[in-house]
């Protein structure tokens, strides 16, 4: 078999499992076909018209229509019932149903009696066009507009509430009015004017309820009803469509575009796409008719056209000359095409019909009514045949059985009709393997194709992968260095601040230091340590270090101790300037190591954050002064230690002369 359009959506197959569909509960046996897999499930009527209403199939395929509804009535009921895009079809013919297991078997397709087995070839003839579409409406719908309550009393004058109600569905039929329009549909419009507007208004509009751009509501004062307009009875369609006999115009190239024109000349259809699969385009065209010309717009005719017309045992048109771009557009100014591949596909068609037109006419008038045109001019035009043996071959067809009847050749023996019935059998089944060749030639093609593409794709993919992770790898590292540049920017930044901060010292103009901004002698710097601890000295000497012969200034030089004293006093300073008084013990061990310790009152400081500088005079006259305290202190030492001494002899003395 060979797959339809039907098998895009899926195909459900139903058969009676058990019971009676007139009786209470009857179980179906429910066939889901998708055109690869099958799915196999016992349900009850009521989970059937679920898995209808849910899955929305594209056909609901049985064997017999009467096994889903007892009557006529109730299968109208069940046709109304199915969602908008859902056919019943009955697999085994209209009104006059052929045996299940003869379609089947016709058609190549597995049979059983087991209600399972029967579902399931309903379904797989349904997807492959075989069968009637049962319908019991037509293509009219009726949109209904009404009020949504009734116009009884409302809470306030009976007038005013019912004016309201019937402006409200006015205005609700116009928007349904302007919907239709927008939409370009074809209606009838039949309006109730009452008090203050519409009672109701029907739009009989040529279309489905899927094609229609309004749907079923009620909203308080109105409502919108959509039925589809009922037949007179039950009628049949045939799923597989006529195939008429065609011209067909090809444009090759990396965008392959086909026309199809009719031989009245009608431009039927036309397709593009930038696929290359001649399988495709092949299918496309088979589904739109059988071709007996095709066409190109260059001449000589392209080697894919050539392939196009070859597939159908066609005739082929090619123009003497390459035809110009302003002829075809002239040629072609009443149809619409999407791009110009579309439009050279539909040129070549529509001259290669002109070329033909005058030879159509004249094998159709030759054909008597009871022959199809179609067939006759096929073989005339792609087979060079005349129409008078063209009509006495098929003629001479119709009549075979009546011409074998009348002289009643010798019957076969049964060895003869078998061997005649395994002959034919053999070329069946050699022509049918000669085409599955072809066909697994063609598809091993396709899947070599498709397995270079994937091949490619998955180098691409890795590359895209090793490209996307060396790119993170480089944004993680700029990123870093990014972070490192703002640091040292910021450093760099806090650092220049603080030399032109130093700068600005310089170049101080101070009543202490007048001669600052002209020279820069005579300064000394002082180093800043916050308090008389341990802690603080090692910060500021970590900061900016501490070495013998520094100016160091103790902003705060209370509570040090002797310990305190002598880390400070191992360092060497120059002088010790203190704001507030140092301990006795600190000022003893200060005194006993020879460091010079002075007020901070007695020199001018300049700060700037924890940098400072001070006169070197002013600091020499800090030592000089702290010497000649420290001078008076020794004598004063030195005084009271001879005065211990000669206290401590007189204390002795009486002791010796007892």
């Amino acid at each position: 078999m060979n797959r339809t359009a039907a098998l895009d959506a899926v195909v459900f197959g139903v058969d009676i499992q058990s019971g009676d569909v007139r009786g209470d509960a009857p179980s179906y046996a429910l066939v889901v076909f998708d055109g690869d897999e099958i799915q196999r499930d016992v349900v009850s009527r009521r989970k059937l018209r679920r898995r209808i209403e849910s899955d929305e199939p594209a056909i609901v395929a049985t064997d017999n229509m009467y096994e889903l509804a007892a009557d006529k009535d109730q299968l109208v009921h069940f046709l109304g019932s199915l969602p908008d895009e859902t056919k019943l079809v009955q697999v085994t013919g209209d009104e006059r149903p052929e045996p299940l297991s003869r379609v089947a078997k016709r058609h190549g397709v597995p049979y059983g009696k087991d209600p399972m087995q029967e579902a399931e070839a309903a379904a797989r003839l349904a997807a492959a066009n075989v069968g009637q579409e049962v319908s019991a409406f037509t293509d009219t719908t009726e949109v209904k507009v009404a009020r949504g309550r009734s116009t009884g009393k409302g809470g306030w004058s009976e007038d005013r509430y019912t004016r309201r109600i019937h402006g409200a569905v006015k205005t609700t039929a116009r928007e349904v009015e302007s919907e239709l329009d927008a939409a370009g549909l074809e209606y009838e419009r039949d309006v109730t004017e009452k008090y203050g507007g519409f009672s109701n208004a029907v739009f009989r509009v040529e279309g489905r309820p899927q094609d229609i751009p309004v749907s079923r509501r009620r909203s308080g004062d109105t409502r919108i009803e959509i039925e589809r307009v009922r037949r007179d009875g039950i009628e049949f369609r045939p799923l597989a469509k006529r195939r008429d006999h065609v011209v067909v115009g090809v444009d090759p190239g990396t965008t392959t575009a086909v026309a199809i024109v009719g031989l009245d000349g009608e431009v039927l259809d036309v397709y593009s796409s930038r696929t290359n699969d001649r399988a495709d385009v092949i299918e496309w065209i088979i589904e739109r008719g059988r071709p007996v010309v095709v066409a190109a717009d260059v001449t000589p005719m392209p080697e894919t056209v050539e392939k196009f017309r070859r597939s159908f045992d066609a005739a082929g048109w090619k123009p003497d000359r390459d035809l110009p771009v302003d002829e075809k557009k002239h040629r072609t100014r009443d149809d619409a095409y999407d791009n110009d591949h579309e439009r050279d596909a539909m040129a070549a068609a529509l001259y290669a019909f002109d070329h033909h037109e005058s030879q159509f006419e004249r094998v159709a008038s030759k054909v008597p009514p009871q022959h199809e045109v179609g067939r006759v001019v096929a073989r005339v035009v792609a087979g060079d045949e005349s129409v008078e043996s063209v009509l006495r071959d098929i003629e001479g067809d119709d009549e075979q059985p009546e011409e074998s009847e009348s002289h009643q050749p010798r019957e076969l023996t049964d060895d003869e009709k078998e061997i005649k019935r395994l002959e034919a059998r053999i070329d069946r089944l050699e022509s049918h393997v000669d085409d599955l060749k072809q066909t697994i030639h063609q598809k091993n093609e396709r899947l070599d194709e498709k397995d270079k593409q994937l091949e490619k794709a998955r180098q691409e993919g890795r590359r895209e992968v090793r490209k996307d992770r060396e790119v993170t790898r480089l944004q993680r590292r700029n990123e870093a260095l990014e972070r490192t540049v703002e640091e040292e920017r910021e450093q760099r930044e806090e650092l220049a601040e603080k030399l032109d901060r130093l700068k600005s010292l310089w170049k101080l103009d101070h009543s202490n230091f007048a001669d600052v901004s002209e020279k820069r002698q005579g300064l000394t710097s002082v180093k800043v340590v916050e308090q008389f601890t341990r802690d603080a000295i090692e910060d500021a000497d970590e900061r900016f270090g501490l070495v013998e012969g520094d100016v160091v200034l103790l902003r705060d030089a209370s509570g040090a101790g002797r310990s305190t004293a002598k880390r400070l006093a191992e360092v060497g300073p120059r002088v010790v300037l203190r704001n507030g008084n140092l301990s006795d013990a600190a000022d003893e061990v200060l005194f006993e190591h020879d460091v010079p310790v002075a007020p901070a009152e007695m020199v001018g400081i300049q700060e700037v954050d924890e940098l400072a500088v001070a006169r070197e005079d002013e600091v020499e006259d800090a030592i000089a002064d702290w010497e000649n305290r420290a001078e008076d202190r020794q004598k004063e030492q030195n005084s009271a230690m001879v005065d211990q001494i000669i206290s401590e002899h007189r204390a002795e003395r009486p002791v010796s002369e007892e």
